[in-house]
C-alpha cells in the first residue's frame, strides 16, 4: 500500500493561480475524498497527483519518492474517469486486458488477472460483451476492473458516479466501500457530492477556491466545522445560519436577534459583536409555545413518511429548515414553535471562522 504526500502545491494557468499552497497527506490504505463546489480545484489536484497536470511549484511524494517530474505512465497510479473512457469497439475482456497487453505481460497472467477482477466486481458474465450492451453501473465496474488488473500503487477516482441515477449511485457507493475493504488499497476520490464524501471516506478534504478549508474524519467535519463555508457545505440539508449579536449576561453570553434571545454557555465572546449562529435542521425541535425559542411560519413541508422537513420563515429569517422524525401534518402559513438544542449551536465570527467551544 502507498502513502502520497503533497507539499506546498501551487498551480497556475498563465497568470491565474488555481491551487494555493496545498499540503496533503494520504496515509497508506486510506480512502481520502476531495470534496467541494464546482471550480474549487479538486479535479485539478487529482490530475496533479496522477501526473496529468504539471505543478507550478511544490513537491509530490509517492512512498517517499519525489515524482513531480515523472510522467503519469511511470507513477504506478490508476485513474477511473467520470466518462468511463472505455474503448467501444473492444469487448469488456479486451478493455480490461488492454494495458496489460501493452506491457507485454503473458497471456495466461492477463487472463488470470482479468478473470479475478471480473469475479471481484461481479461482471464475469459480461466479459465478451461490448460497452454499448452494458448499463451505466456495469460500465463503471468495467472501468474500475481495468484499474484493478494493473495492481496500481493507488486508485484515483474522478467523480465516477456522477453519470448514474440516484438509486444506482447508492448501490455503487456500497460496492466501492466493499471493494476498498477487500483490496485495501490507497484511494483518492473526487466528488462535489458531500453525501458520497460522508459515506465513503476515512478522511475528507474540503476545498474552497483552491485552498484546503478543512481536513479530517467525516464526523469531525460535521460536528466541528472550522468555518462557515465547511459548516454550510457538509451536511444535507445544509446548516441554518442566523445573524445574531452576543450580549454579556453576568459572565456568560446571550445570543440575540430580532427573533431570538438564547442563553448560552459561551463565555469568551465580544460584547455587542455580530456573529452568525449555525444550527443543523436535526438539532431544532418542534415544541410547545411555553418552551419555545423561536416562532416561525411554515412555508413548505416535505412529508417523507418516516421523517418530515419544514421550510420556515421568521422575523429577519428568510429560511429555516427543521427536521422532524416521523410524520407531522401542518398547513402552509401555520405557526411552529421551535427550540434549539443548546449543545449543538455553532457560532461564527464576521470573518467566517468558527468560535471554538473548547475556549468557552
Amino acid at each position: 500500500m502507498t502513502e502520497i504526500i503533497l507539499k506546498d502545491i501551487f498551480k497556475s494557468y498563465d497568470q491565474t493561480e488555481v491551487i494555493h499552497g496545498v499540503d496533503l497527506k494520504v496515509e497508506s490504505g486510506k480512502f481520502l475524498v476531495l470534496v467541494g463546489p464546482s471550480g474549487c480545484g479538486k479535479s485539478t489536484l487529482l490530475r496533479i497527483i496522477a501526473g496529468l497536470e504539471r505543478i507550478t511549484s511544490g513537491e509530490i511524494l509517492i512512498d517517499g519518492n519525489e515524482v513531480s517530474n515523472i510522467p503519469a505512465s511511470e507513477r504506478g497510479l490508476a485513474m477511473v474517469f467520470q466518462s468511463y473512457a472505455l474503448y467501444p469497439h473492444m469487448s469488456v475482456f479486451k478493455n480490461m486486458a488492454f494495458a496489460l497487453e501493452n506491457l507485454k505481460i503473458d497471456k495466461k497472467t492477463i487472463e488470470e488477472k482479468v478473470n479475478s477482477a471480473a469475479k471481484l466486481l461481479q461482471i464475469e458474465e459480461y466479459l465478451q460483451r461490448k460497452p454499448k450492451a452494458l448499463s451505466g453501473g456495469q460500465r463503471q465496474r468495467v472501468a474500475i476492473g481495468r484499474a484493478i488488473v494493473r495492481d496500481p500503487k493507488a486508485f484515483l477516482f474522478d467523480e465516477p458516479l456522477s453519470n448514474l441515477d440516484a438509486e444506482l449511485r447508492v448501490t455503487m457507493r456500497k460496492e466501492l466501500s466493499a471493494l476498498h475493504e477487500k483490496i485495501g488499497g490507497t484511494m483518492i476520490y473526487v466528488t462535489h457530492d458531500q453525501v458520497e464524501a460522508m459515506t465513503l471516506a476515512d478522511q475528507i478534504v474540503v476545498l474552497n477556491n483552491g485552498y484546503v478549508a478543512q481536513a479530517g474524519a467525516p464526523l469531525d467535519l460535521y460536528n466541528n466545522p472550522s468555518d462557515i463555508f465547511v459548516a454550510g457545505f457538509i451536511g444535507s440539508p445544509k446548516m441554518n445560519f442566523i445573524k445574531v449579536n452576543a450580549i454579556d449576561n453576568a459572565g456568560s453570553f446571550n445570543i440575540v436577534s430580532d427573533a431570538l434571545n438564547l442563553e448560552t454557555n459561551y463565555k469568551n465572546l465580544q460584547n455587542n459583536a455580530p456573529y452568525s449562529l449555525g444550527i443543523r435542521p436535526e438539532h431544532i425541535e418542534v415544541c410547545e409555545q411555553q418552551n419555545s425559542d423561536l416562532k416561525v411560519l411554515v412555508d413548505f413541508t416535505e412529508q417523507l413518511g418516516s421523517e418530515t422537513y419544514f421550510y420556515c420563515q421568521g422575523e429577519s429569517i428568510k429560511q429555516l429548515i427543521v427536521h422532524h422524525t416521523g410524520q407531522y401534518k401542518i398547513n402552509k402559513g401555520e405557526e411552529l414553535h421551535l427550540r434549539f438544542k443548546r449543545d449543538s449551536i455553532h457560532l461564527f465570527e464576521e470573518n467566517g471562522m468558527s468560535v471554538s467551544k473548547k475556549n468557552n
